[in-house]
């Protein structure tokens, strides 16, 4: 079985079967999300040094972090859906 990979900048995807949430970094639970997971070493920066624009939760607990707005993250992921590469499981 092929997997959906979402594109989240830089040349970086993720399988997006497993995402289950796209947030945007600009609040303080969001930023303590992000803390907790350096400390539990669930955190993967994906920014190549630039400004944390969306913040990724997967179903493994990791979050992710990207340089790129979450809604354009949230459209690419839409844009899966709506091209059949991406099945919600029953």
């Amino acid at each position: 079985m092929e997997q959906a990979l979402l594109n989240i900048g830089f040349g970086n995807t993720v399988v997006a079967e497993r995402v289950v949430a796209i947030l945007s970094p600009n609040s303080n639970p969001m930023k303590r999300i992000k803390d907790e997971a350096r400390e539990e070493r669930f955190l993967i920066d994906a920014t190549h040094g630039r400004k944390t624009r969306a913040i990724i939760v997967m179903d493994s607990n990791h979050v992710i972090l990207s340089a790129i707005q979450a809604e354009t993250v949230a459209s690419r992921f839409e844009a899966l859906i709506q091209d059949g590469e991406l099945h919600e499981e029953e």
